[in-house]
């Protein structure tokens, strides 16, 4: 069974830095998607960032690129979102997502795999 358990969240002032991590187990192949998806209060949730573990093909939404690095050790099973000048707008819970079809997170179709999510505070 597939699990993903975030960590890193917390209450950060504008223009600080974040580090989240997420903590991967039970895939069988060596070959699937990764992605960061946020969800702030009263919005929808909106792709972040994605990372197959194969080849470490990327990929970020155009508002968090310059600001958010998403990365990944195959040999620690952890992805990490690099969140830097963290914006009030950055407020929100993100979730850490898995799925074996890079197109599920690059469109943000709906990942198979979720954590349960570690939130994000940016003061102003």
């Amino acid at each position: 069974e597939v699990q993903l358990v975030e960590s890193g969240g917390g209450l950060v002032q504008a223009g600080g830095s974040l580090r989240l991590s997420c903590a991967v187990s039970g895939f069988t192949s060596d070959d699937y998607t990764l992605g960061w998806f946020r969800q702030a209060p009263g919005k929808e949730r909106e792709g972040v960032s994605c990372i197959r573990s194969s080849d470490k093909r990327t990929y970020s939404a155009d508002s968090m690129k310059g600001r958010f690095t998403i990365s990944s050790d195959n040999a620690k099973n952890t992805m990490y979102l690099q969140m830097d000048s963290l914006k009030p707008e950055d407020t929100a819970v993100y979730y850490c997502a898995a799925d074996v079809n890079w197109s599920a997170c690059r469109w943000n179709l709906g990942m198979h795999y979720w954590g349960e999510g570690t939130l994000v505070t940016v003061s102003s």
